[in-house]
């Protein structure tokens, strides 16, 4: 299962840099990135390594089966992203 990023991320990339699949967007480089309020973990390309995970210094990831009740919504939000 993928993991999913809430509404407490950062947008330091630091997931992103450490993500080697590729699947967390939009990075400092992407058009989208000075309007998302976060970044977001593509469902599709996610590994489940856990390398994201280790570097967010803002606890904002959790594997999709363990977001909080509170922020189940952030696993739509985070799958909607990619949809093009």
């Amino acid at each position: 299962m993928a993991y999913v990023i809430t509404d407490t991320c950062l947008k330091d990339v630091l997931c992103a840099d450490a993500c080697p699949t590729d699947c967390i967007h939009p990075k400092k480089d992407e058009p989208e990135f000075e309007t998302a309020t976060q970044m977001y973990v593509d469902p599709e390309g996610c590994i489940d390594c856990g390398a994201c995970v280790a570097v967010c210094p803002s606890n904002s990831m959790f594997p999709a089966e363990e977001v909080p009740g509170d922020k189940t919504d952030f696993v739509e939000k985070n799958a909607k992203f990619y949809v093009h």
